[in-house]
């Protein structure tokens, strides 16, 4: 891990989708973890939308409302920005 880098992951969940990711983003060290929910309506790899919940260490997790996988590309963006801005 370079000095400075945030880390992303992407984890695809079924059941309790949270208490799962959640260990990975601990396992794994990452700085915030994308977790789709593989049951989630409207969301997926085969369609233009996505709805997922950002997970960051010591905070609660963050559900965000259906998109197009263009305007959650801008939400991570943003998100990255923020995470390297506070270091």
């Amino acid at each position: 891990r370079r000095e400075g880098a945030v880390i992303i992951g992407f984890a695809l969940e079924t059941g309790d989708a949270v208490v799962a990711a959640r260990e990975k983003l601990a396992r794994k060290g990452l700085d915030l973890l994308v977790i789709n929910d593989a049951f989630e309506p409207g969301a997926g790899f085969s369609g233009d939308t996505n709805r997922v919940t950002l997970l960051e260490p010591d905070s609660e997790p963050r559900p965000l409302p259906l998109m197009t996988k263009s305007e959650l590309a801008d939400v991570l963006l943003d998100r990255v920005e923020e995470l390297l801005d506070g270091r």
